[in-house]
């Protein structure tokens, strides 16, 4: 199985906001921003294994600046690291200001995505080859985030957490 980079899983996905996607305060609402967020990394993901792939997890998701009604959004993932059946997607989240159509980051996710046959067990994906110095940031830190779900969990034990302990030695 040849390994992929992050690029070859990229995708693109903008699109106005609407009013009738908009909270009391003219605002996109949160679950259609992680609607929007979740197609394009269920795309990056495809994209990545080749496969069906399902959502396994949310990991992380940042609302750090409110999004308003008619504004350009861009919703750009990418695989971060690909593991056994599973996929870290990393997403960005753009917006234009209207005036002078500057881009600006507004939110950021972490997805997982699990890749399956057609009788939903898992296969196994390509592996990963970070190209950029952020891809490969990404790619590393992608490792530790996993441990300490595991950890987290009860499905690995501290001490195996090699990648966590790592951070705390001088």
């Amino acid at each position: 199985m040849q390994s992929r980079t992050p690029s070859d899983s990229r995708t693109t996905l903008t699109d106005l906001v609407l009013p009738s996607e908009t909270n009391p305060l003219n605002n996109l609402f949160g679950g259609e921003l992680l609607a929007r967020m979740d197609r394009a990394a269920s795309i990056a993901a495809r994209r990545h294994s080749r496969r069906i792939v399902v959502t396994a997890s949310v990991n992380h998701v940042a609302f750090n600046k409110a999004i308003p009604l008619g504004s350009v959004v861009t919703v750009e993932a990418a695989v971060s690291r690909a593991f056994k059946s599973s996929m870290e997607i990393f997403i960005d989240v753009w917006v234009e200001d209207r005036e002078s159509g500057k881009r600006s980051k507004a939110n950021e996710a972490i997805y997982t995505f699990v890749a399956v046959d057609e009788t939903g067990s898992p296969v196994i994906v390509p592996a990963l080859n970070p190209e950029t110095e952020l891809e490969k940031e990404r790619f590393d830190a992608a490792l530790r985030r996993k441990q300490l779900s595991l950890v987290l969990a009860g499905k690995m034990k501290p001490k195996d957490a090699t990648e966590l302990k790592a951070l705390f030695k001088d």
